[in-house]
């Protein structure tokens, strides 16, 4: 089959869907040695793909921008199919929420969440109107859906109505990079650049309403004050849409100097980081897998989040679990491991078992049998 894959995203971003594509895409290539995969750019991409993908992989770069694809094929009433630019294609995937017209290739889309739908709030509107359209027309569309997760898949029957029988649930994976840390000199260099030099609690994620960082914030602030703990809070992620009250909100804490916003941190260096925290924050309210999480399991980091949306499919038994909106008790979960070394290594032992359910070999062996099962083979 010739398998068009569109990994625009996977070169204009870094983290979340973007890290997700890349790492499908190499998996893919490892374990499928019989098909012939092409990935497809809109032309205002910059570079290439990653230097650790065959060099003899085929690329096809659209003549119009992301702004262009979607106007055309989002937009307007008569759109060209994606053939029209790429040739022959026998399935294609876009694992990125839209799936252009198709003359005959069968239509893989991947819906990674419903947040524009169930936070809408917490979207730009434009963005929220647009995505609403433009995710009906692409399921629409689509011979199979692909959800991060069972929870996903609830949602899009709820919201979407769309038929069980349409969607499949693959998990995302967890790179095989994210591993227990032992190494002095790397954890002593980490903690140098970032200018790390007391014990601290992290968390990994857009700084945006959604990710519930004022809760964790507000807990923070409970801990140190009942606690009477000395750690750090170190958050990790970029700035987005309406994170002005959460920095408001730091700026007006005695303790402000403590609460650290280190920005995008570089994929080499969070498994080193990670190792280095003695717990990992996420109490997200919606999430449609949630690997941050995943990635603390897997390198040792004992996980408090909450108890929604998919988080305890990925987390399972082996992290603690709360109500995101209630502040007291993450503050009390966090305490708790913090202050138990029996119930830390508990949490480690159960967590390092946990991520090993999860591999981007197995996820991709899944995709692939999507493939063959909607390109007929």
């Amino acid at each position: 089959m010739r398998i068009g894959i569109d990994y625009t995203i996977a070169v204009t971003e870094t983290a979340g869907i973007a890290r997700h594509v890349r790492e499908l895409v190499a998996a893919l290539l490892e374990i499928d040695q019989v098909n012939e995969y092409i990935l497809i750019f809109t032309s205002d991409v910059k570079g290439g793909v990653s230097s650790t993908l065959p060099q003899k992989l085929a690329i096809r770069r659209l003549p119009f921008s992301q702004w262009g694809a979607r106007m055309m094929w989002h937009r307007m009433s008569l759109p060209l199919p994606l053939e029209f630019f790429t040739g022959h294609l026998d399935v294609f995937h876009s694992p990125d929420f839209l799936l252009p017209p198709l003359r005959h290739a069968q239509g893989v889309v991947t819906i990674h969440d419903l947040s524009y739908i169930i936070y809408a709030q917490y979207t730009r509107p434009t963005i929220a109107k647009y995505f609403d359209k433009a995710v009906r027309r692409s399921v629409e569309r689509a011979r199979l859906v692909i959800a991060d997760s069972n929870s996903t898949k609830r949602d899009l029957g709820k919201l979407l109505a769309i038929s069980e029988g349409k969607i499949e649930v693959i998990y995302s994976g967890v790179s095989v990079r994210f591993v227990p840390v032992r190494d002095r000199d790397r954890l002593f260099d980490v903690q140098r650049r970032y200018s790390i030099d007391r014990p601290f609690i992290l968390s990994i994620g857009e700084i945006q309403p959604r990710k519930n960082l004022q809760r964790l914030i507000a807990a923070y602030s409970i801990l140190r004050q009942d606690a009477m703990l000395t750690h750090q809070l170190l958050l990790v992620g970029k700035e987005h849409w309406l994170s002005e009250d959460l920095f408001r909100q730091v700026e007006g804490l005695d303790i402000k100097r403590d609460i650290r916003f280190l920005g995008y941190v570089p994929d080499e260096d969070l498994p080193a980081l990670i190792s280095l925290a003695d717990v990992f924050a996420f109490p997200s309210l919606y999430e449609g897998f949630g690997l941050p999480p995943l990635e603390a399991m897997a390198c040792g980091c004992p996980v408090v989040t909450s108890n929604t949306s998919s988080l305890p499919e990925v987390v399972g038994n082996a992290g603690i679990m709360v109500n995101p909106y209630d502040t007291d008790s993450l503050a009390r979960a966090i305490g708790q491991v913090l202050t138990s070394s029996e119930l830390r290594d508990n949490m480690i032992r159960k967590g390092l078992e946990q991520a090993k359910k999860f591999s981007w070999e197995k996820t991709a062996k899944q995709t692939l049998e999507v493939y063959n099962k909607v390109g007929g083979v």
